[in-house]
């Protein structure tokens, strides 16, 4: 059984052309460009994603910056006593 399009193993032709075309051309607009104006255009896309940040107010910023130093001190603590435990463990096991 045929259906009135084709079969989905073998592409029509028309899509093969299409498909030729469309890889054919290079760059648009980007392509006519030399490096300042791409290294332009980057840098204004850079600026365009940064309006779009969410920036935390103040008070959130103090509680995040308090909340990671907290967790640092924690770490740095937990540590510290597990290489406290093997020095120990060490200096028992190899005199």
């Amino acid at each position: 059984m045929t259906d009135a399009v084709g079969s989905i193993d073998t592409p029509d032709a028309d899509d093969e052309t299409a498909e030729s075309k469309k890889k054919s051309r290079k760059g648009g607009k980007r392509g006519k460009k030399g490096p300042l104006g791409r290294l332009a255009l980057f840098y204004r896309q850079i600026i365009a994603e940064l309006r779009k940040v969410v920036w935390p107010t103040r008070s959130q910023l103090s509680t995040y910056t308090t909340v990671v130093i907290i967790f640092v001190v924690i770490m740095i603590g937990l540590v510290t006593v597990i290489d406290y435990g093997f020095q120990e463990a060490v200096k028992y096991v190899f005199g």
